[in-house]
């Protein structure tokens, strides 16, 4: 069960409550979405040797976008329930992060709530729009969280891609294809689902830099530098991270139906660049009609930490004589989807399949060695399931205010009979 909420949590759910109150009396928008997707995923090897299957309700969450003041006030809010779901994570090998390795860890039942004010400069039609935005959720950093892209299987560069869960502040401008955003928040990453970031003497301790360029109306360039500290030590006694990101992403008509490409490159190091990670990744669908196939490959280093009872698991707080070692992560992902009933239509019925094939080897040394924990280095994952959503397409999760794609009534029908 969630954790009652600290008095930090309380008086920002409160600023977010009192801003929604006054929204709702000055031509207000609502859109709510859902998403929950019951899977099955089956993996040939797991750590400690052996085959394991498991079926889970994997992200469960209710999403509403808000607008008001003629659209110059807007909230974000996306309930996550991978806490009731999934409290032992979902299995995907390579995955790592918030004391899950080889399991994708369940998010905060909050997952976002963000409060966003717009005003452009210069008048109602003014070249320049600028932004503030205060709340839980991303720091302008990276790609869209995976839950807004094509496969299930999260990658395994999610934590170097994106910095999600944490009490964020965010100044942001935007003039004609270029948007900047400048954020502050809290370096410390949830332990459990229930818990609030630590805002009394951590907020402010983190920062980031996001560059959006759209130069053309389905291409848009990003580039990201960030600083967190101690994200994987809550009390602040672990060592910082620095982050670079790049990454382009196109969406648009092809071939009859609408096409979707996005290639990202990720750069982390941390203990003053002893340990350098890095990430490149590229993962494309296409859609017409019932159909959808989509494809992936992921090259990604991640950090081997010293491992619990449960082999899944590392210990938190996690301090930097915990890395063990380093793994380089080879990952090709296929899937496919058939949607059930017409289109456009907000619910969205849709089969898939997909299976993964990871190979993992160690690099530069250490004691962890994966040929003897996994019992082989080329691992085999096969996932089938039915997405089942509401209103879903079109949600782009990380980017708020200026930065936001525009998701009120109109917005959304327009992009609905499009497709």
């Amino acid at each position: 069960m969630p954790r009652p909420p600290s008095r930090s949590a309380r008086v920002l759910l409160a600023l977010l409550l009192c801003g929604a109150r006054l929204a709702a009396a000055q031509d207000p928008w609502v859109r709510v979405a859902a998403q929950a997707i019951p899977s099955y995923t089956f993996v040939n090897h797991v750590p400690g040797g052996g085959n394991l299957g498991e079926a889970r309700i994997v992200q469960p969450v209710l999403m509403a976008h808000a607008g008001a003041l003629a659209d110059h006030l807007r909230f974000v809010g996306t309930l996550d329930l991978e806490g009731w779901t999934m409290p032992d994570g979902e299995l995907t090998p390579g995955a790592w992060g918030e004391g899950f390795i080889d399991r994708r860890h369940p998010h905060t039942y909050f997952h976002e709530l963000m409060l966003s004010g717009v005003a452009p400069v210069g008048g109602a039609d003014g070249a320049l729009r600028i932004g503030v935005s205060l709340g839980k959720g991303f720091a302008p950093f990276g790609s869209d969280d995976p839950m807004s892209r094509p496969a299930l299987r999260y990658p395994v560069n999610h934590h170097f891609s994106q910095i999600l869960e944490r009490a964020v502040l965010i100044g942001a401008a935007a003039a004609g294809p270029v948007t900047l955003e400048a954020g502050i928040f809290d370096g410390d990453e949830p332990e459990y689902p229930g818990q609030w970031p630590l805002i009394r003497g951590r907020f402010g301790d983190s920062w980031s830099l996001r560059l959006t360029l759209r130069p053309l109306p389905w291409l848009e360039l990003e580039g990201s530098r960030a600083r967190v500290h101690s994200p994987e030590h809550r009390p602040g006694a672990g060592t910082d991270n620095w982050k670079w990101h790049a990454s382009g992403r196109a969406e648009g008509p092809l071939l009859g139906g609408v096409a979707y490409a996005m290639v990202e490159w990720a750069r982390t190091s941390e203990q003053d660049g002893f340990f350098v990670f890095h990430s490149v990744l590229s993962e494309s669908a296409w859609s017409r009609g019932a159909h959808r196939p989509y494809v992936r490959y992921e090259r990604t280093e991640r950090p081997e930490e010293q491992r619990l009872a449960d082999p899944f698991r590392a210990p938190r707080p996690h301090l930097e004589n915990s890395i063990i070692g380093m793994t380089r992560w080879n990952i090709l992902t296929a899937g496919y989807g058939y949607r059930l009933g017409a289109r456009p239509a907000r619910l969205q019925i849709q089969p898939f399949g997909e299976a993964s094939c990871a190979i993992v080897g160690s690099v530069g040394g250490g004691i962890f060695d994966p040929a003897s924990f996994y019992g082989r280095t080329r691992l085999w994952s096969l996932s089938l399931g039915i997405r089942l959503g509401w209103d879903i397409e079109g949600h782009r999760m990380g980017r708020y205010g200026v930065a936001a794609p525009p998701m009120n009534n109109e917005a959304m029908s327009m992009r609905m009979n499009h497709e």
